[in-house]
């Protein structure tokens, strides 16, 4: 068979995305705070686009008549007269004043100035111990085991290397190195430097003056029917009355399980919703959150600069015509993404009116199929969208993505319920009980079966993991 070439023409569709297309995908998925954030740093690479200052004229400056421009009167030429006082005393003046905050600027590197300087930085768990550690009694051997210590602390205070390791680590005996421990658990927090719950406990114990207490037995010896709340026979055991057991339980409870936890540095993270629902009346008013987004707009100028035929050179109408190009793309994408927000919430509204309306007991069952067969658009542009956004509601602020939830089916079979709505129902019914005679997973089953739910135990044992929700025999409390 002889190979030969050929030319032939063929017709196909192919999806093409084109930088344009791939910038509003992008803004799409981009919360508030990273989007102002773009458009700063477009700001500063296109000299084509400005922010409009607040409260401007929306029309545009050639959009102005020419008659308005002709028949405006020129304005007087301002004069500023400068004149000293002769009976001010200037040299008190410059001696009062005269401070570090009115002294010349600062050279080139010195950041004496900045504002970071006077802010006093969060003190975390290591270096706290550290700083104890350091203007401690130990000696200087005492302290290298006490650093290697201190940095196998974890956020929560717990020691997380074994007392091998760290004779491994430090070339020490088991002697020095438990000599080191003790005298971290003095420090501050109490209770720091722990193995475990038991010893964090007693730690504290310890340290109120409450040695050979029930308190004290109950945490060595019973922690597990402790857990369990079996105190009648943690009485029976220790040979005491229920009513000394109670009050043990009582100074146990008390004490602080996660001693570090005062001296976490993590920054809290504080949401800016995206969209905000109001309520007026019978009617819910959706409302973008443009707060720090700059409005943008084409400088006149470079419009001006590039409708002149002779006097600019080809180089810069090419350089103009790019950065219009650009400029142009970059609002069109920012208007598209708000208008594409502003429809998915407007959808959110009008599946989930009970939400809006009740609470999260009311939701609904709802798909991303669903909104994107409702604003007409692709699932995965809805997708996108709900990423990373949140929403303010009557009830609280929540993520987009909150709003979809699976359905369970209910008793007679015609009606689908959300299963966060469910998990609403389950939470409810739990704060309610008696706490002597807490519902096991089977009697809330039984339970939500009254109120046409159709759900299995599994499930509700399943919904109460995720909720946080202890189980019936850790819930009871019959000395409550």
């Amino acid at each position: 068979m002889a190979i030969e070439l050929k030319q032939a023409m063929k017709l196909s569709q192919r999806i093409i995305m084109t930088p344009q297309l791939q910038q509003a995908i992008k803004f799409l998925q981009l919360s508030q705070l990273e989007l102002c954030q773009v458009v700063d740093q477009e700001m500063e690479l296109n000299p084509l686009l400005e922010e409009l200052p607040p409260q401007a004229d929306e029309r545009a400056p050639e959009e102005e008549s020419p008659e308005s421009a002709h028949n405006e009167e020129p304005l007087p030429e301002v004069t500023i007269k400068e004149t000293l006082r002769e009976d001010v005393d200037w040299e008190s003046y410059i001696n009062e004043y005269n401070t570090a905050w009115a002294s010349s600027p600062h050279e080139e590197g010195d950041d004496r100035g900045s504002f970071e300087n006077f802010i006093s930085p969060k003190t975390n768990l290591f270096s706290y111990l550290m700083w104890q550690l350091q203007v401690s009694e130990l000696n200087d051997a005492r302290k290298e085991i006490g650093r290697y210590i201190v940095g196998n602390i974890d956020p929560d205070g717990y020691l997380r290397a074994s007392i091998e390791n760290i004779m491994k680590a430090t070339n020490r005996s088991r002697d020095e190195v438990v000599e080191v421990l003790h005298a971290i658990h003095e420090f501050d927090p109490v209770g720091v430097g722990a193995r475990d719950n038991s010893e964090c406990l007693l730690i504290q114990l310890h340290f109120r003056g409450l040695e050979g207490s029930i308190a004290e037995k109950i945490v060595t010896d019973h922690i597990n029917q402790l857990e369990r709340r079996q105190y009648h026979q943690i009485a029976k055991s220790l040979g005491v009355s229920l009513e000394r057991v109670l009050d043990a339980v009582s100074i146990i409870s008390s004490l602080e399980l996660k001693p570090g936890l005062f001296y976490n540095d993590e920054e809290t993270i504080y949401i800016m919703p995206d969209v905000y629902v109001y309520r007026i009346g019978d009617e819910f008013r959706i409302v973008l959150n443009d707060d720090g987004l700059p409005k943008l707009r084409i400088s006149s100028f470079y419009k001006e600069i590039f409708a002149r035929k002779d006097t600019v050179s080809q180089t810069t109408k090419e350089y103009i015509k790019e950065k219009l190009k650009s400029a142009s793309w970059l609002i069109k994408s920012i208007h598209q993404r708000q208008r594409t927000i502003y429809k998915v919430a407007e959808s959110l509204v009008k599946f989930q009116k009970g939400f809006f309306e009740s609470g999260p007991s009311c939701m609904k069952p709802m798909i991303l199929k669903d909104v994107a067969d409702d604003i007409e658009m692709h699932e995965s542009t809805v997708s996108r969208v709900m990423n990373n956004k949140y929403i303010y509601t009557p009830y609280g602020v929540y993520e987009l993505r909150y709003f979809l939830n699976s359905g369970i089916q209910s008793v007679n079979g015609m009606d689908m319920i959300a299963s966060l709505s469910v998990k609403d129902r389950i939470k409810k019914i739990i704060k309610d009980e008696d706490k002597s005679k807490p519902y096991s997973d089977q009697e809330i089953a039984t339970i939500l079966k009254r109120s046409n739910i159709d759900i299995a135990r599994r499930t509700v044992a399943k919904y109460r993991e995720m909720l946080g929700i202890l189980p019936s025999n850790q819930r009871k409390n019959a000395y409550a």
